[in-house]
């Protein structure tokens, strides 16, 4: 439950400015974290931070508790004598507001393995030491994590489901020997995590030290092509002679789309999960913890009831609700790991059951404005239909239009709805008066996009859902982040008792 009023900023590390091609966790991420504390933020909203795989969404990664490779820092290898300054000249030239992902891989691998080469033949005894302490504290998903990529470099990128019979399917004797084959590509990859964990830390304890909370991100499932179904095939449902998901994740046809969403994860064998108390689910909510201090549960009302697609089909319309144990899980959880910094995303088609699992553990919701001005004044989302306090609020998501795009798209009499509502505008664009709005609500916590606060157009958006390429690209440039934009937004953010100075 949310106890103070607070507000924030949605930014996924990618966006950052770097001279690498993608945002990552060098000093750029530290100039952010200081205009967070200069503008009298308090929070720091993420996507998943995992390896991306198909498509580079951060919600299909190659694995649930890992950190993605692409936002480790060169400069800081560099200053740990891992990378030398010519290794970072003749770097090629990449856009300065969109991330080109396939260029990016190639160059940041390169990097990568020379950091590793340097490591073997350098690292003093303590950094081995701290690597290999690192490698046991993770060892639960990290050896596996490891092994998958190292095969699937070594099967040219294919998905496990069709390596070999013997390997896909972890036959000791087999995986064995392919891991003594493997073995200095698995390490290498350990590495990687090694890395991508130190700077993670220090980012997330510099940020906290200013008085910034990192809210993160558990996408409910996790890819197909993943570690985590490759190791625990027996908590999914998986066809047992292809490995495919034999039952397949989505959402029903509704309003916006009459075939549904097709999501293709497998969905949970969520009666082996309860056997095992949940253990899966509560070392990642376990793992996730150790990175961010507030966690958001994307498709939240799938812990109470999910949609569920019978391999083979092309749409999500013959699908049917199968009940899931939602009340036991966080049960389970709460046991385990103490009261959860848990936020749920109950956006969509939310039923009563959704509420109450919600309610039962004083999760927090979500409230959309975008959402709030084309139908009744009973619309759930606007500010004054707020039943408590215990509430996120948002301009929009890292899934919808920026909001200047989004008014922009409205016809005039949409328009004139919206500007009715908010009694005229402030001078200074639909994105403040939004802005506003959040921050005046009950909602104990407001959050907007980066592109909302500097008055960003659609070009700008992140995510375009049921568009499969061009999502995640999104940068901004160095010198957007001016005096006069914190200026601003801490103004805002203190007249509606949001600084931390007025939680004194």
């Amino acid at each position: 439950m949310l106890l103070s009023r607070a507000s924030g900023i949605l930014l996924h590390p990618t966006s950052f400015p770097s001279r690498f091609g993608i945002g990552d966790l060098g000093q750029e991420a530290y100039n952010f974290v200081n205009f967070l504390k200069d503008s009298g933020q308090q929070i720091w909203q993420i996507l998943p931070l995992g390896p991306t795989g198909f498509g580079n969404s951060p919600y299909l990664a190659y694995s649930a508790m890992a950190g993605n490779p692409l936002l480790i820092s060169p400069d800081k290898l560099k200053n740990k004598g891992l990378l030398a300054e010519e290794d970072l000249s003749n770097l090629p030239e990449f856009p300065s507001d969109r991330v080109d992902f396939d260029l990016v891989a190639q160059i940041k691998g390169s990097l990568l393995k020379t950091a590793y080469q340097n490591f073997q033949k350098n690292a003093s005894e303590e950094e081995q030491k701290t690597f290999e302490e690192l490698c046991t504290s993770k060892a639960f998903w990290l050896d596996d994590y490891a092994s998958f990529m190292a095969l699937k470099e070594a099967n040219e990128g294919a998905s496990w489901h069709t390596w070999d019979e013997d390997i896909a399917s972890r036959q000791p004797a087999v995986l064995a020997e392919w891991q003594k084959r493997l073995a200095d590509e698995i390490q290498y990859h350990k590495f990687v995590q090694f890395e991508f964990f130190q700077q993670w830390d220090e980012l997330k304890n510099y940020a906290n030290e200013k008085g910034i909370k990192i809210f993160g991100d558990v996408p409910i499932y996790v890819a197909h092509d993943s570690a985590d179904v490759w190791a625990h095939p027996e908590i999914f449902c998986l066809d047992a002679e292809t490995g495919e998901a034999s039952l397949m994740a989505g959402v029903p046809p509704d309003y916006f789309s009459q075939t549904g969403q097709l999501w293709g994860n497998p969905v949970y064998q969520w009666d082996r999960l309860e056997r095992d108390n949940f253990l899966w689910w509560v070392q990642r909510i376990q793992s996730m913890l150790n990175k961010v201090d507030w966690i958001r549960i994307d498709h939240f009302r799938g812990l109470s009831a999910y949609w569920a697609v019978p391999q083979g089909e092309t749409t999500a319309i013959n699908g049917e609700w199968i009940e899931a144990p939602g009340e036991a899980l966080f049960e389970t959880i709460n046991e385990k790991l103490g009261t959860l910094p848990i936020i749920a995303e109950d956006l969509g088609l939310i039923t009563p059951d959704v509420e109450e699992l919600r309610d039962k553990f004083e999760f927090p919701g979500m409230k959309i404005l975008h959402f709030a001005f084309d139908s009744g004044s009973d619309n759930p989302y606007l500010p004054y239909n707020y039943n408590s306090a215990n509430w996120v609020v948002y301009t929009g998501t890292h899934d919808n239009n920026t909001t200047v795009g989004w008014f922009n798209n409205r016809s005039s009499e949409e328009q004139e709805r919206v500007t009715s509502f908010l009694g005229g505008t402030w001078g200074n664009g639909i994105h403040w008066d939004l802005i506003r709005l959040a921050m005046a609500s009950v909602a104990s916590m407001a959050i907007f996009p980066l592109q909302d606060i500097l008055g960003l157009g659609e070009e700008t958006v992140m995510n375009q859902p049921g568009v499969a390429e061009g999502n995640w690209s999104w940068r901004y440039r160095s010198g957007m982040l001016t005096s006069e934009v914190s200026d601003r937004l801490k103004e805002v953010t203190d007249i509606y008792g949001r600084t931390p100075e007025n939680q004194d």
